[in-house]
């Protein structure tokens, strides 16, 4: 199995960063409901946004597999799967005030995500520090709504 793993540090404004292909001109979606807010990620046309517990600079994993290379969901806090469409085959982690804080070319086409959330129990009463975790797996398969495969019932 081929793996491509990148560790990237992303500044967080707002509770949200932003994985897109940059060559349709996405829009990130300005309306969100209690229930997006509780799944913790959010889907638009060639938009996925992650919206981690920190409101600060947070590191992420992504991970780019030829296939679905599986999942213990019981390592994780939350779990969240979806797709995406990336059509010029541009894959752009986006931070929501700042710029781009990793761009990396792929393959054009559809891709599976899968959303890991780990240690958000972690995070100090300021909201400052944690051992919070983010990991990003994505591989080419067919367009998914999203699910939500294991939920975090919030802090503790």
């Amino acid at each position: 199995m081929t793996m491509i793993r990148h560790e990237i540090e992303v500044s967080v404004d707002y509770h949200q960063f932003y994985l897109w292909d940059p060559g349709v001109h996405p829009s990130a979606p300005t309306e969100y409901s209690d229930d997006d807010v509780k799944r913790m990620v959010k889907v638009a046309p060639n938009v996925v946004v992650i919206q981690p517990v920190r409101d600060f600079t947070v590191a992420v994993e992504l991970e780019l597999h030829d296939h679905d290379p599986g999942c213990d969901v019981r390592e994780w806090d939350h779990v969240a799967e979806c797709s995406i469409d990336l059509p010029t085959g541009q894959l752009d982690v986006e931070e929501c005030t700042g710029g781009t804080a990793f761009s990396i070319q792929v393959a054009p086409g559809t891709y599976r995500l899968r959303a890991l959330f780990s240690d958000l129990d972690s995070l100090s009463e300021d909201g400052f520090d944690g051992k919070d975790r983010y990991r990003l797996v994505l591989w080419p398969g067919t367009a998914v709504p999203l699910s939500i495969v294991r939920q975090w019932p919030g802090p503790n």
